[in-house]
C-alpha cells in the first residue's frame, strides 16, 4: 500500500475519534470567550506601551483572562520570556531558596532543564550554584509514576516538587491531568506547604482544564507552543497562586518591579488572538498526532501514545530504530513546510541539549512547535517527535512524504 492510500484507510477509521476533538475544542473555546466576556476585551486593549511597561492595560486584562482561562488566582503573560524554559526557571528562582529541595516526581526532567537545575553543564548559575538541592524519583519499568514511593516522598527541606506535564525526549506517557490531580493531593498530605509546579509545555488545551484547576499551585509555558495559537511571536507565561506569579515575574524583571514591567512592543493583539484560536488550533494538532501514529504503527513502528489512545500533549513519538531513518523523515518534513521546504536537516548541537538534534522546522514562527514539526536527539533507540499542526490535512501530506523516505519497520532507507 502506498503512503496516500495508507493516510486515507487511517484517516476513515479515526473519524469518532476526530469528532470526539472537535467536541473537547468547542467546550474549550467556550471557556475561553466567556474569560474574554467577563473582563470586556476590546479593541483598545490592543495598545501597547513603550519604555518600562508601565500601566499597560492591554497587557494587564490579558493577565486575568489567562488567569480566568488557566483556572488560575493569576498569571503573567510576557513576550520577554525567551521560552518556556525561561519562564520555568524564572518560576524556579522565584521560589527557591538556598537549603531547599526540588523534587521532580515524574522522572528525569526535559533537557534545557538540567543544566538550570546543575545535573549538567558548568553549574554557572543553577540551583546547585545557589545551594538548592535536587531529587528525582524514577519511573515504574512501565515508565509510569511510581504512587507508592510519592506517598513517602517529601522531606521536610522538599519546598518544590517538579510536575513535567508532557513525555518530553523520553518514551513515558505524559501525564493526565486526573494523575496531576492525584500527584498535587498526594504531595500536600505530606506537606500543605510544598509547592507543586507544573511544567505545562505542550499541553495546554488537550483536556478540559489545566493543572492550575485541580491544585497546582503554579503552572508555566510557552506562547509558541500551544496557548499561542501558532500566530504569537515569541514569549512564554505563569499562573497560578498570585504571590508565586510575582514571585516569578521578579526573577524575569527585578525585585520591586515583578510584573508591573515589561512593554509588550505592539505585540497584544496578537496575544489575545493567539489564545483565541489555541483551542483549535491544539485540536489540529492532536488530529495529526493520532493520524501519524495510525500510520506508523501499520507500518511496524513503536509508537507513543498508542493508536487511538487518549491524547495529553501535542507530541507523537516514533521510535524509528536508526539515524538514518531519523534524518530521512525529518528531511521528508521539512521539504512539506511551508517556510524553508528547501532546506536539508542536518544532525547539530544546540545549546541547553546533551546530544546532537536533527530537526525538521519550517514554521512561520522561528521554533514553533505548535506549527507541524519534527525532531529527535541522536541517540539510542532512535525516537522522532511529531509535535503541533495548524490542519490535520498538512500532517497528512506531511506524512505521505516520509512513509516514502523511511518505508516500513526493517526496511533499508
Amino acid at each position: 500500500m502506498d503512503g496516500s492510500s495508507l493516510v486515507k484507510e487511517v484517516h476513515y477509521e479515526l473519524f469518532q475519534i476526530f469528532s470526539g476533538i472537535d467536541t473537547q475544542v468547542k467546550e474549550n473555546l467556550q471557556r475561553v470567550l466567556a474569560a474574554f466576556r467577563n473582563h470586556r476585551v476590546g479593541s483598545h486593549h490592543f495598545a501597547g506601551v513603550t519604555g518600562y511597561g508601565h500601566d499597560d492595560l492591554g497587557r494587564q486584562v490579558l493577565d486575568r483572562v489567562f488567569a480566568e482561562v488557566m483556572g488560575a488566582e493569576a498569571a503573567a503573560v510576557r513576550v520577554q520570556f525567551v521560552s518556556g524554559t525561561h519562564a520555568i526557571a524564572c518560576a524556579l528562582y522565584g521560589v527557591l531558596r538556598p537549603g531547599d529541595e526540588l523534587l521532580a516526581v515524574a522522572g528525569a526532567p526535559y533537557d534545557t532543564l538540567e543544566e538550570v537545575i546543575g545535573i549538567r553543564g558548568n553549574n554557572q548559575g543553577s540551583l546547585t550554584e545557589f545551594g538548592i538541592s535536587y531529587r528525582q524519583l524514577s519511573l515504574t519499568e512501565l515508565g509510569t509514576i511510581d504512587w507508592d514511593t510519592l506517598k513517602q516522598a517529601i522531606r521536610p527541606e522538599t519546598r518544590m516538587v517538579l510536575i513535567q506535564r508532557s513525555c518530553g525526549y523520553s518514551w513515558r506517557p505524559s501525564l493526565a491531568i486526573a494523575e496531576i490531580e492525584k500527584i498535587v493531593r498526594l504531595v500536600k498530605q505530606q506537606n500543605p506547604d510544598t509547592v507543586c509546579f507544573v511544567d505545562n509545555c505542550y499541553g495546554e488545551f488537550t483536556d478540559s482544564c489545566e493543572p492550575s484547576a485541580v491544585g497546582a499551585d503554579l503552572i508555566a509555558g510557552s506562547l509558541i507552543k500551544n496557548p499561542g495559537g501558532t500566530i504569537v511571536t515569541a514569549g512564554g507565561y505563569v499562573a497560578g497562586r498570585a504571590d508565586l506569579v510575582e514571585a516569578a515575574t521578579c526573577r524575569l524583571t527585578a525585585p520591586g518591579i515583578g510584573s508591573s514591567g515589561g512593554a509588550t512592543f505592539d505585540q497584544n493583539r496578537l496575544l489575545f488572538q493567539g489564545l483565541f484560536l489555541a483551542p483549535q488550533m491544539v485540536g489540529e494538532a492532536m488530529k495529526g498526532n493520532h493520524l501519524t501514529a495510525g500510520v506508523f504503527d501499520r507500518l511496524g513502528y513503536p509508537v507513543n501514545p498508542l493508536p487511538f489512545a487518549p491524547r495529553r500533549d501535542v507530541i507523537q513519538a516514533i521510535q524509528l530504530g536508526s539515524p538514518e531513518k531519523l534524518i530521512a523523515f525529518c528531511r521528508a518534513i521539512q521539504t512539506h513546510s511551508p517556510i524553508g521546504s528547501y532546506l536539508d536537516p542536518i544532525p547539530a548541537g544546540m545549546p541547553g541539549y546533551e546530544s546532537a538534534l536533527v530537526m525538521a522546522g519550517g514554521t512561520f514562527i522561528d521554533g514553533s512547535t505548535s506549527e507541524f514539526s519534527a525532531d529527535g536527539p541522536l541517540r539510542e533507540p532512535y525516537v522522532v517527535f511529531c509535535q503541533g499542526g495548524t490542519h490535520w490535512t498538512h500532517v497528512a501530506i506531511a506524512l505521505e512524504a516520509a512513509i516514502e523516505a523511511v518505508g516500513s519497520r526493517g526496511a533499508a532507507t
